[in-house]
C-alpha cells in the first residue's frame, strides 16, 4: 500500500484531483505494451504491469493508449481495446489490482489516425487530408516501411470517432471501474493530426489556425463528458513532437501556446498532460517558458501533468516549481518500478539499461518484477 514517505520534497505530498485524493505527486506516464489478445483483451501479464507500479508507490498510473473504436482507431497489432463489454470486463482485474495495492488508474483513450499500423480491422488510414505521414513505421510494433497515405476522413466518420471515444469512456468508468479518463491528443495521433499544421490541410471546420484545429480534441472532451457525467476526472494529453516527428515545433509559438490552454481551460477537462523531451527546458527556440509554465499561466484552473526525463528528483522539483501539479514517469518507472519508494530511502536507482531499452513488448516480466 502507498503509505507516508517521510521525504521533505513536494513530489511527496498529497494532492487532489475532482475528488480523487493521492498520496503523492508521482505518476506513471502512458507506455505502448502491444501485449493485448488478438481480440484487443488485456489479461494477466498486463495485471502484473501495472500492479507493480502501485506497488512501488506511484500514486497514479495512467494505460497505454487504448482504441476506441473497431472502424480506424487501432494502432498497432496487439492493442488494447475499449470497444465493447467484453474488452471493458477484461480491464476490471487490472482496475482492481492497482486499487488493491493503493493507487489510482486513468485509462488513455486514443485513436492511430494516419498513424495505424497493422490494423487488423482495416488495412486502410484515414487522416484530416489525405498526407502521408512523415518518417516510417515503428519496427519495434511491427511496422515496416513508410506510412500508408490516408484517406481523408468524413465528416460522418469523424462523428463515428467521436461517439467511439464516448462510449469507450463509459465503457472504461462503468464497467471496467477506471478512475479518470485520459484523452491521448499528442505524440502525432489522429486528434494530433487534425492539431497539426502539415497534416492537416482542411478549409471546412475542423480546419484553420490552432485552435480550430484543437476543435476535434475539444468536441471529444465535450462528449466523453456527457458520457461520464460531471465528477469523473477528464484530461488531455498534449505535445509538440510526434512520434514520427521528434523534432516538430508549433509554429505560432508562445502565442499559439497561450490560446491552446486557454481554450483548454474553458472546456470540459480538469487537467492537461503536457509532455516534451526535457520538461523543464523552454518550449520554444529563444524563449525561456517551458510548457508547463505556459500551461500554468494561460490555464491556472487546470491541473497540470508533466513528463519528459523528470526521474531526477531535482529536475521533477523544477518543474513543479514551474507550475506542475504531478509528474509522470516513463522510461524511469520502466526501469524503476519502485521509483517512489527507492527515491524517498535515498536508494540508487536502477540504471537505463537492456533490457530496458527494447521494445517494451519484447521485455520480460521476470526483468521488470520487483
Amino acid at each position: 500500500m502507498n503509505a507516508p514517505f517521510g521525504i521533505a520534497s513536494p513530489a511527496f505530498t498529497g494532492t487532489r484531483l475532482k475528488g480523487l485524493d493521492f498520496a503523492n505527486r508521482l505518476s506513471v506516464a502512458p507506455m505502448t505494451r502491444i501485449s493485448a489478445t488478438a481480440a484487443g483483451a488485456p489479461g494477466e501479464r498486463m495485471q502484473h504491469y501495472y500492479q507493480r507500479f502501485a506497488r512501488g508507490g506511484f500514486s497514479l498510473i495512467t494505460t497505454e493508449g487504448i482504441y476506441t473504436d473497431k472502424a480506424y482507431s487501432q494502432t498497432y497489432k496487439d492493442q488494447p481495446g475499449l470497444t465493447d463489454r467484453e474488452q471493458a470486463l477484461a480491464w476490471r482485474p487490472i482496475v482492481e489490482a492497482v486499487h488493491a495495492e493503493g493507487g489510482r488508474i486513468f485509462a488513455q483513450l486514443m485513436h492511430g489516425g494516419a498513424l495505424a499500423q497493422g490494423n487488423p480491422h482495416r488495412p486502410e488510414t484515414v487522416g484530416p487530408s489525405a498526407v502521408r505521414p512523415k518518417g516510417s513505421q515503428l519496427t519495434g510494433y511491427h511496422g515496416d516501411g513508410p506510412y500508408a497515405l490516408p484517406r481523408e476522413i468524413s465528416d460522418a466518420e469523424i462523428a463515428e470517432a467521436i461517439e467511439g471515444f464516448a462510449c469507450a469512456a463509459r465503457l472504461a468508468i462503468e464497467v471496467a471501474g477506471f478512475d479518470g479518463i485520459e484523452i491521448h491528443g499528442a505524440n502525432g495521433y489522429l486528434l494530433d493530426q487534425f492539431f497539426t499544421d502539415f497534416s492537416n490541410r482542411r478549409a471546412d471546420r475542423w480546419g484553420g489556425d490552432i485552435v480550430e484545429r484543437l476543435g476535434l480534441s475539444l468536441e471529444v472532451l465535450k462528449a466523453v463528458r456527457v458520457a461520464i457525467g460531471p465528477d469523473v476526472p477528464l484530461g488531455l494529453r498534449l505535445s509538440q513532437s510526434k512520434v514520427n516527428d521528434f523534432r516538430h515545433k508549433w509554429a505560432e509559438r508562445e502565442q499559439g501556446a497561450a490560446r491552446v490552454f486557454e481554450a483548454l481551460a474553458e472546456s470540459p477537462a480538469d487537467f492537461v498532460h503536457v509532455t516534451e523531451f526535457e520538461a523543464w527546458k523552454p518550449a520554444f527556440e529563444g524563449g525561456d517558458a517551458s510548457l508547463v509554465s505556459l500551461a500554468r499561466r494561460h490555464a491556472p484552473r487546470l491541473f497540470i501533468i508533466a513528463n519528459g526525463s523528470l526521474h531526477d528528483l531535482d529536475r521533477a522539483e523544477e518543474v513543479m516549481e514551474a507550475g506542475a501539479d504531478m509528474i509522470a514517469l516513463g522510461r524511469g518507472a520502466l526501469v524503476n518500478p519502485d521509483w517512489p519508494q527507492l527515491t524517498a530511502k535515498r536508494t540508487a536507482l536502477r540504471p537505463f539499461d537492456l533490457p530496458f531499452l527494447a521494445p517494451i513488448s519484447d521485455i520480460k516480466d521476470s526483468e521488470l518484477a520487483l
